[in-house]
């Protein structure tokens, strides 16, 4: 058995074999420190016992990443069950009955990759009795496809800001935190297109604009927006997280310590606006954040369920 051509030919697949090994020279080090242990007949229990130490999944997850990822599972029932309601509702038709139900289905694929990361300890499903989307009376989510839009972008850009916030929790596992930002970006795009169905069309005028309460959104995410669809509710959706030093407001400018619209280094005569600027770049929210914005959308029932405590 030739060992070193085995790492050889691991190594044109997984150009990253000897970290998870440690290192080449730990390998080789170890491998030579068993002197003459190591014969045809070892070989394989040992590269069994090094390939499950570099390869094998564990079934244990940190606590961070645990309440991470359940925090986000959350998220993503909420999300889920309010495509749903605006489906059953008869709020579309068409091209935007169809967008609606494909983001709806992309809630459910992540949930169920979720749970399946987080296996016996992933929440129990709340189901829709957990949610009140009208956060008290506060707001007809579902008295007009317009009025479930706003809502829909809200909760988007608060699940877009969770995962960005949520990533630090899970960089532990490489695995675990390349499918959470897998399905960051999707919520960014989902986001992206509800603002487009908000504004009538990919052909209606308000890419570059605004208007009262954002009702004609941009593409993407713009300074505070005006406080989102209903500031008494919204607001904090793009305001500062806490402390608002590592979380700071969609408005933000600054950037690894550097004020991106004014420092030296911009070439001349290229100037941003502040709007400019803070568009560049999104903001991470932290989770004690997240969870008081999705509180106002519980029932008793999910109180109940100490969902989003």
């Amino acid at each position: 058995m030739d060992f070193f051509k085995i790492l050889s030919d691991i190594e044109k697949v997984d150009a990253e074999v000897y970290e998870r090994f440690d290192t080449r020279r730990a390998v080789f080090k170890n491998l030579s420190g068993m002197g003459k242990a190591v014969t045809a007949a070892t070989m394989p229990a040992v590269l069994g016992t090094m390939f499950r130490k570099a390869y094998g999944q564990t079934t244990t997850l940190s606590t961070d990443i645990v309440n991470t990822l359940n925090l986000a599972l959350s998220l993503e029932y909420l999300e889920r069950y309010f495509y749903q309601a605006g489906i059953d509702r008869n709020l579309f038709t068409g091209n935007d009955l169809a967008a609606i139900t494909i983001i709806r289905d992309d809630e459910i694929g992540h949930i169920n990759a979720l749970r399946a990361v987080l296996g016996s300890q992933a929440i129990a499903d709340p189901t829709a009795t957990a949610f009140d989307y009208t956060a008290g009376g506060k707001l007809t989510p579902f008295a007009s496809a317009a009025l479930f839009l706003g809502n829909a972008q809200a909760f988007v850009d608060t699940g877009v800001r969770a995962y960005k916030g949520g990533a630090v929790s899970l960089m532990s596992n490489k695995a675990i935190l390349t499918a959470a930002l897998n399905i960051h970006s999707v919520e960014a795009r989902h986001s992206s297109h509800i603002r487009t169905m908000r504004r009538g069309g990919v052909s209606v005028a308000g890419a570059d604009g605004g208007g009262t309460n954002d009702m004609m959104p941009k593409s993407w995410v713009s300074l505070q927006e005006g406080g989102g669809p209903v500031p008494a509710v919204t607001s904090p959706v793009y305001g500062a997280g806490s402390p608002a030093t590592s979380y700071p407001a969609e408005d933000n400018v600054t950037q690894g310590g550097i004020n991106v619209q004014t420092n030296s280094a911009a070439p001349t005569g290229l100037t941003l606006t502040t709007a400019a600027a803070s568009e560049a770049f999104d903001e991470p929210l932290d989770a004690a954040t997240v969870k008081t914005i999705a509180r106002n959308f519980r029932s008793a029932a999910g109180v109940a369920l100490g969902l989003f405590n």
